[in-house]
């Protein structure tokens, strides 16, 4: 099976940590982000891994070489030149994930999409299973976290919309948020697409949750919210403190 991992961001939040070290590589009780991930997945089932780079690439490189790929089938998506956000770097990567192309993909091929920064307790099976059981172009793994900023849901689970509840700003352009008429959730960094999703996917720099919000209301976006999930954003300084102490609980 195959999963991404987004790795080629700046890691602004960890800043000066980031300076000299790419995010991916900042150790977390002792290993990198990025190991403890591909651990997992390798745990999990997934032999193929695509890992996006841009910022310290070099290390990054250096890191997976060093490490044999943890005995991992990895490619690499190169931003080097230009860094492209979740949506954009998505698209780039399509043929490494998809080689064949669109067309030729098996019956109920699909990638996980994982954050480099999220440590969770994440069935990442079932998520794949809930994802095959649909016939959504993404399913995105959500949770009730508090935060002032949402998707907002419908009672069959498709995406509809976004809100900042300190601002009540909303997306798309033109929707109307109604209180108590949406499931409301905060989306967790993982993520299952199918191969039918890169027909709609444009090149270039973008959020994938804002491609996602533009087109909600022609294709299924769907989300699952896992009963006790436990999650953690380690990509900023108070986050990254706690980590040693969430890893003992999982």
């Amino acid at each position: 099976m195959k999963a991404m991992i987004f790795a080629a961001g700046l890691g602004t939040r960890l800043k000066p940590l980031t300076d000299t070290c790419p995010k991916a590589l900042v150790p977390v009780s002792g290993k990198p982000m990025l190991e403890h991930l591909l651990l997992k997945l390798k745990k999990a089932g997934f032999d193929e891994i695509i890992i996006n780079v841009h910022h310290l690439a070099p290390k990054i490189l250096s890191f997976l070489k060093d490490n044999n790929n943890f005995g991992l089938q990895i490619h690499i998506s190169d931003e080097t030149d230009r860094l492209l956000d979740t949506g954009g770097g998505l698209a780039k990567a399509f043929p490494l994930l998809c080689p064949s192309g669109i067309a030729a993909s098996p019956e109920g091929e699909c990638f996980l999409i994982h954050n480099v920064d999220i440590l969770s307790n994440c069935d990442l099976q079932g998520l794949i299973r809930r994802h095959r059981q649909s016939n959504a172009c993404a399913t995105l793994l959500v949770s009730h976290r508090q935060t002032s900023r949402y998707l907002l849901f419908d009672e069959s689970d498709s995406l509809c919309g976004w809100i900042n509840k300190s601002t009540m700003e909303t997306k798309p352009a033109g929707f109307r948020y109604e209180a108590g008429r949406y499931q409301e959730y905060a989306f967790s960094g993982i993520q299952v697409v199918s191969p039918a999703l890169f027909k709609y996917l444009p090149s270039g720099n973008y959020s994938i949750i804002d491609f996602y919000l533009s087109v909600c209301h022609d294709i299924k976006i769907q989300c699952y919210a896992e009963d006790d999930l436990q999650l953690i954003d380690i990509g900023k300084p108070e986050t990254l403190e706690k980590a040693e102490e969430f890893l003992g609980k999982l």
